[in-house]
């Protein structure tokens, strides 16, 4: 049998104390899950910017490496490796911030634009490819 605050406080159930506080705290519930579920939405933001940044950081690491062994490829076959390593690099989305040759080496900076929660950010990864030994 359920009692009202009123009837409960009648038959001894509780005190006129107790439901007084019990009414103080009503709403109390919402607030918890509001704070929980904000708590939650900032995680999964930072989950999500942290994802963002691995995957843009793997993207230019690949960009990176497909456009040094390019460049590598053509200074081999007598052709301008840092040319052929930037062509690589934007077909690859990527640009080449920096190039050099290091005797049969082609040493890189390659640049990838990342999205992360709305902004663009640079990832950067560096590459050195040529002849084995």
């Amino acid at each position: 049998m359920r009692y009202t605050a009123d009837e409960c406080v009648a038959q001894g159930c509780l005190d006129a104390h107790a439901i007084g506080t019990l009414r103080q705290e009503r709403g109390s519930g919402t607030v918890l899950a509001l704070g929980t579920i904000g708590v939650a939405a900032i995680c999964l933001l930072m989950c999500l910017a942290l994802g963002a940044a691995g995957a843009g950081r793997a993207h230019a690491e690949a960009a990176a490496d497909l456009a040094a062994v390019a460049g590598a490829t053509a200074l081999q076959g007598g052709r301008d490796a840092c040319g052929v390593a930037g062509a690589t690099a934007q077909m690859n989305g990527a640009q080449l911030e920096q190039c050099r040759v290091e005797g049969w080496d082609v040493v890189l900076v390659a640049r990838y634009p990342t999205p992360i929660l709305g902004v663009v950010r640079p990832a950067l990864a560096q590459s050195r490819a040529g002849p084995a030994a």
